[in-house]
Order: structure tokens, then C-alpha cells, then sequence
């Protein structure tokens, strides 16, 4: 079973433990138009690879292999996010399953459920929270 970690424990993760990484999911377009968590407070940086290939949203052949050429090893914490946390936990779930350890989902990911508007953002999430993110 993978954790569902709120984002601001997660947040703490990446401030405290040497080990924790981000790793954002989504598409490229995403990164670019909605923005990204912006790790800079923690001396890091979020690692961006796609869980699905935009534009055809066919599963990337290559996650794996990205995330091991990444640096990242089974010691390492790695909390895997994305829009509301469904393609985080697949992901979270399948580096599990190739023997990373440590492995968590951020609960509600970057963007979290609709409002009562259909508008995202505004009830759970990485910018719901007000954790630091950017925009390019």
C-alpha cells in the first residue's frame, strides 16, 4: 500500500530528510501552463517526468529507467505528485514494484479536486496549501 502524504507534510519531508525528492508526473504541458512546485527554499529541485506522454497520454515506456537515471536509489524517499493524485499514486505503485522503498503519493496532488465553480486549486492540494510553486 502506498502513504497519501498531505502536501505540506511532504513539504517538511523535503526541508528535513536528505533523502526526500519531489518527482512531479505530469505532462510537459502542464509544467509549462499551470507551473510547478518550486523547490528552491529547500536546496533542491522537483525532477519532472511524465507518468503518460503528452499529447497522446500513452504511458511512458521510459518512467522507470528515468527515474534510475535520475540518480535515485532505494534509498532515497521519493514522493511522486501530480494534478490530484491519481497518475502519482500508478506511479508511486510501479516504483514500488521495481523495488524502490520508500514511496509516497501527495494526497491531492498540485491542483486537488474541483470547487463547487469546476475550478481547481481552491480546495486541496500543493497550491491550495500556499506552498511555494512557479509558473513559467
Amino acid at each position: 500500500m502506498i502513504d497519501d502524504v498531505a502536501p505540506k507534510q511532504v513539504w517538511e519531508a523535503l526541508m528535513t530528510h536528505p533523502d526526500a525528492v519531489l518527482i512531479d508526473v505530469r505532462t510537459t504541458a502542464e509544467w509549462n501552463f499551470v507551473g510547478m512546485p518550486d523547490l528552491s527554499q529547500t536546496g533542491k529541485h522537483t525532477i519532472p517526468i511524465q507518468w503518460q506522454v503528452f499529447p497522446t497520454m500513452q504511458p511512458n515506456p521510459h518512467f522507470l529507467d528515468q527515474v534510475k537515471d535520475a540518480g535515485l536509489t532505494e534509498q532515497h524517499h521519493l514522493y511522486f505528485i501530480c494534478r490530484t493524485g491519481g497518475r502519482s499514486m500508478a506511479a508511486a505503485d510501479s516504483a514500488r514494484n521495481a523495488g524502490f522503498k520508500h514511496v509516497y503519493n501527495v494526497k491531492d496532488g498540485f491542483e486537488g479536486p474541483h470547487d463547487q465553480r469546476g475550478h481547481r486549486g481552491h480546495v486541496a492540494g500543493w497550491k491550495h496549501d500556499g506552498l511555494p510553486w512557479t509558473q513559467k
